[in-house]
């Protein structure tokens, strides 16, 4: 039987420090590490509280992200801490 190919978000990838910092120790595929960033943002109460789609980050998710990252743009800054 022919094995599957593996999507590329399936994929496992190495992670930078800033964001094993968050999500754990790496290699992690990019859907986990979403996974997990949203954990992080819901266990620390990070959501902003009268637009739920604006994140406002801490000490851990600035080096990612900046000050603040809408929830639709956080795929093009973790694409920066991967390879």
């Amino acid at each position: 039987m022919a094995e599957k190919k593996v999507s590329a978000f399936m994929q496992p990838k190495k992670l930078s420090p800033e964001l094993e910092a968050v999500v754990g120790k790496g290699p992690m595929a990019r859907s986990e590490i979403v996974k997990k960033i949203w954990v992080y943002i819901k266990a620390n109460n990070l959501q902003d509280t009268k637009d739920k789609r604006m994140i406002n980050c801490d000490a851990k998710l600035k080096p990612i992200f900046g000050d603040k990252v809408h929830m639709m743009k956080m795929a093009g800054f973790i694409s920066k801490h991967i390879s």
